[in-house]
């Protein structure tokens, strides 16, 4: 009998032999913009590469504006900043996210309100949002999360209807469409991220995107000292328009800037994104195909409505009862050990996250007893989040996408291998 690799046996990808596919992707194309680049002297912002850049991106999602930034943390504070959002406010965001999507809103005084998430797609419960709005509610920070899209019909819905705004958290989601139109390009703002393990990278960096031209004014100032608008940083705008500040400073605000070395970077890699996007698209529906045979795991589900595909990760859910009472923990190092890849639970429920914990820095966010109290992630209840991280959730790097159908059968095979041994584990 076929032992696992776990319990001695010979795994079934010998990375060695059989590597899976690297990440980050770079060829000569990245290597000549830098070296160009360099020899330009034209290393800081609103450089030629950075403006090719944000000309490229903004109509590869579909918005007149798109304005680079340090990182994706930046991209949503900037943009709760430019929407007036502030102490006294509410922002409603999904509990599983990355840290930063609460963070930022303590970082502008507001306050985040956690609330759950649909077990088929991990993303943001719509029904829970409506739950949550109260009179000092202003904004939805809907996340796409891992392979799938929120729903954006049902959250511009309640948005209209309550007059809020909608920040598009797109750090997983580069290219991916909802009806047709990008992400990033639904809401009133979109974030993208550029760190490492983004499937568009440079490393770091982020973007923000958008139609409104006074809101693109305020989050290109807020990236660049408060500074209006210069030369050709932000395309199509009417300097000055905004009603912040004197002649001089339009906005306060500090160095938030991308360097040209990013966005050359970028500017290459983005032409490689949507063949990556198609491979991957194509191998992850190829692979959830193969798992919907085995029992015990729950591929996510893709909602008609999402017309282009983009994984960050590729995750699905499992079952411990259907692996004789294999703890998820247990199941996630055998299947490690099988494909030689780091295999990973969710991210931590944000109501009991070791990265989230605004109570470790009273001398910045505790402006009042009530804003203290209010900032105290615990105090939020989300059973669906906790069941996933604890119990559930499987997650592979996106790289493992990139590689073959061939790829994607062991994958498929080393879990089945799991299922049909998971007593010599328990």
């Amino acid at each position: 009998m076929t032992r696992l690799a776990l319990a001695g046996g010979s795994p079934s990808r010998n990375i060695q032999k059989n590597p899976w596919p690297k990440w980050p992707v770079w060829g000569k194309e990245e290597e000549r913009a830098l070296i160009e680049t360099l020899n330009s002297g034209v290393w800081s912002y609103n450089g030629p590469k950075e403006t090719e850049f944000n000309k490229r991106f903004a109509e590869f999602t579909g918005v007149r504006h798109s304005i680079c930034t340090v990182n994706g943390t930046v991209t949503l504070q900037i943009a709760l900043e430019a929407l007036g959002i502030g102490i006294g406010d509410e922002v409603i965001i999904p509990g599983l996210t990355w840290q930063a999507t609460a963070a930022t809103v303590i970082d502008v005084n507001a306050t985040p309100i956690l609330v759950d998430v649909l077990e088929e797609t991990w993303c943001i419960d719509p029904k829970e949002i409506e739950k949550a709005i109260t009179p000092r509610t202003k904004a939805i920070i809907p996340v796409h999360l891992y392979g799938a899209f929120a729903d954006m019909d049902a959250i511009m819905a309640i948005a209209q209807q309550h007059h809020l705004y909608i920040i598009e958290d797109c750090a997983h989601k580069h290219g991916g469409e909802w009806r047709g139109k990008k992400a990033g390009s639904i809401g009133h703002i979109g974030s993208f991220s550029f760190q490492l393990s983004k499937h568009l990278t440079a490393g770091e960096g982020g973007a923000v995107t958008t139609d409104d031209l006074q809101l693109a004014e305020k989050l290109d100032a807020l990236r660049n000292c408060g500074r209006r608008p210069e030369g050709d940083s932000l395309i199509g705008a009417d300097k000055g328009i905004g009603d912040y500040g004197d002649d001089g400073n339009f906005i306060q605000s500090g160095n938030l800037r991308i360097t040209e070395f990013q966005a050359a970077i970028l500017v290459e890699g983005l032409k490689r994104l949507p063949q990556q996007n198609t491979t991957r698209d194509a191998n992850g529906s190829y692979l959830n195909e193969l798992l919907r045979d085995i029992p015990g795991i729950s591929p996510l589900v893709r909602d008609e409505r999402e017309t282009k595909k983009a994984y960050f990760n590729f995750a699905f859910r499992y079952h411990s009862h259907e692996f004789k009472n294999l703890p998820v923990f247990q199941f996630r190092k055998a299947l490690e050990a099988e494909l030689g890849i780091v295999v990973d639970a969710c991210y931590e429920p944000l109501n009991n996250c070791s990265l989230y914990v605004p109570h470790t820095k009273p001398a910045r966010h505790r402006l009042s007893g009530e804003y203290w109290q209010n900032i105290d992630p615990k105090r939020f209840s989300l059973p669906v989040c906790e069941r996933l991280f604890n119990k559930e959730s499987v997650c592979l790097h996106h790289k493992v996408l990139m590689g073959t159908q061939a790829d994607m059968r062991l994958i498929a095979t080393a879990i089945q291998k799991i299922y049909d041994h998971a007593e010599e584990l328990r």
